[in-house]
């Protein structure tokens, strides 16, 4: 059985989330983020930086959860045999939601500049398309719109400028795995 280990509020949700869409087994291991429980062994023997989400599948021990939604997209997912397109194709919208939409919305410095050309552009897909990769919903909109649906949470900004992100947002946050995995922040 999978093990996902995480802390409440954090990115540990985004796997969860993909984990209840999947439908599969496992169970979720709530470390006690402000006890340090995550800096402590048996956890950094998964993480050995100590951060979360890790997960445990069999004798496979991965962390980052962009890693993670790959790993169970193509073991258990839509990407099970897959084509290297397909997997390139997710890969790069979960690598831009962690490593260009993150730190171009969270990172204040960045956020004036980043903010309305990311989401100008993202509008725009949006309004050629329900779902990210154009193919319907995917691993790739679990990575995105766990991303967007932190905005307003912990950044209290929303989407009115943006209407088609923020009709996605709705679209992907009104999925019955979202909420039994994010819907209780």
């Amino acid at each position: 059985m999978i093990k996902l280990y995480g802390g409440q509020f954090s990115r540990a949700s985004i796997v969860h989330w993909y984990l209840e869409e999947l439908g599969l087994e496992y169970d979720f291991i709530k470390l006690d983020m402000q006890a340090g429980e995550h800096h402590q062994v048996p956890y950094t023997a998964i993480n050995p930086f100590a951060k979360v989400p890790g997960i445990e599948d069999g004798a496979l021990k991965l962390w980052e959860s962009g890693a993670i939604l790959m790993y169970l997209a193509q073991a258990y997912g839509e990407l099970k045999g897959a084509s290297a397109v397909e997997v390139a194709i997710a890969n790069q919208w979960i690598y831009f939601a962690n490593a260009t939409l993150g730190p171009g919305v969270f990172v204040e410095a960045n956020r004036e500049k980043e903010f309305p050309r990311l989401m100008g552009t993202l509008n725009e897909i949006l309004s050629q398309q329900d779902y990210i990769t154009g193919s319907g919903f995917t691993v790739a909109d679990v990575g995105l719109g766990s991303m967007l649906n932190y905005i307003p949470m912990m950044l209290k900004i929303g989407f009115e400028d943006y209407p088609k992100i923020g009709a996605y947002v709705q679209r992907v946050s009104q999925r019955e795995a979202f909420a039994k995995a994010m819907g209780n922040r």
